[in-house]
C-alpha cells in the first residue's frame, strides 16, 4: 500500500535521534518526550496554484529524499506496514537541510 499526498502536503520518515549524556550514556529515543523535528521526504502532494507570484511552488523548493525540520507539533502520524510516518502541510515545513 501506498500513500500519495493531496495538495501541497509532504509525507515524512521522521529521523531517529539517539541523544547522549555527557557520561556517554544513550537515551534511546523512546525514552524521548519530543517527537523528532527532522525528517526524510518520502512522497509528496500535487503543487497548488500559487496566486502570489513571490511565492513559489513546493516542487520548486523539495523533492523526495530531501531531509526537512518540521514544526515539533505540526502533522498526523500516519502508521503504514509497520513504519512511522508524518503527513505534514508544506506550511509546518521550517527549512531544508543542506548537506
Amino acid at each position: 500500500m501506498k500513500i500519495k499526498p493531496i495538495d501541497e502536503r509532504v509525507l515524512i520518515k521522521p529521523l531517529e535521534k539517539e541523544e547522549k549524556t555527557a557520561g556517554g550514556i544513550i537515551i534511546p529515543d523512546t525514552a524521548s518526550k519530543d517527537r523528532p523535528q527532522m525528517g526524510e521526504i518520502v512522497a509528496m502532494g500535487d503543487d497548488v496554484e500559487v496566486s502570489d507570484r513571490k511565492q513559489k511552488k513546493m516542487s520548486e523548493m523539495l523533492k523526495v529524499g530531501d531531509t526537512i525540520v518540521y514544526a515539533r507539533y505540526g502533522g498526523t502520524e500516519v502508521k503504514l506496514e509497520d513504519k512511522e510516518y508524518i503527513l505534514i502541510s508544506r506550511n509546518d515545513i521550517l527549512a531544508v537541510v543542506v548537506k
